[in-house]
């Protein structure tokens, strides 16, 4: 996420819609990119929750073939983890506000596959790590299982976002894990490399954080 806090809208009417894109990014490779038209092609005054799920999902349908094939491929020995950003990816957060705050289903979906078959999930946020208890709390109540949770200390407030989100999944590299994919709803979770695949979530020109 790109904000610096993690207090959102309640009742939020998205004001734009996007095409849902998928990245294919090889670690330390430029990034190949194949786009998805949602089928919510509305004006933007249109798009609301409902879109913005139908949009999610139209993506997790993507995620899931290359997940089962990519994990039915793993080397012997491979420690395989999946990375997800929390605000509107991992958790609805900018649809009503409520805690624990529910889960993108179709996201949750496709993790529960990943975690089910050994794979290790992994969140890296921005958000601040005083409530970094209260989000894995939220998280695990919700059906995810946290292998690791990486929030901002407080040097970290001040360092671009999209250089944090890199240099901890370059930690979780270093931990001997291959990550083979990343999911996000922002530039900023995506860019920087280590992940040999990533989807972006819709944010529709940055309205959802």
């Amino acid at each position: 996420m790109t904000r610096g806090t993690w207090t959102r809208r309640i009742g939020l009417t998205v004001v734009a819609a996007t095409a849902v894109t998928a990245l294919a990014v090889p670690a330390g490779a430029q990034a190949a990119t194949a786009t998805s038209t949602s089928t919510a092609t509305a004006a933007a005054a249109d798009v609301d929750y409902a879109t913005w799920q139908q949009d999610c999902q139209a993506l997790m349908d993507q995620a899931l073939p290359y997940l089962q094939n990519r994990i039915a491929a793993a080397k012997p020995g491979e420690k395989q983890a999946l990375v997800l950003d929390i605000d509107n990816t991992a958790l609805e957060t900018d649809f009503g506000f409520s805690y624990p705050q529910p889960a993108n289903k179709p996201v949750l979906n496709v993790a529960k596959y990943a975690q089910e078959h050994g794979v290790a999930l992994f969140f890296v946020t921005a958000r601040p790590g005083i409530i970094k208890s209260a989000t894995d709390f939220n998280l695990k109540t919700v059906g995810y299982q946290v292998s690791g949770l990486y929030v901002r200390g407080f040097i970290d407030l001040f360092k671009d976002v999209a250089a944090y989100k890199t240099a901890q999944r370059v930690d979780i590299e270093n931990k001997g894990y291959t990550i083979i994919a990343n999911i996000g709803n922002s530039a900023t979770d995506l860019s920087g490399g280590h992940a040999e695949k990533t989807y972006k979530l819709p944010d529709y020109d940055g309205q959802l954080s």
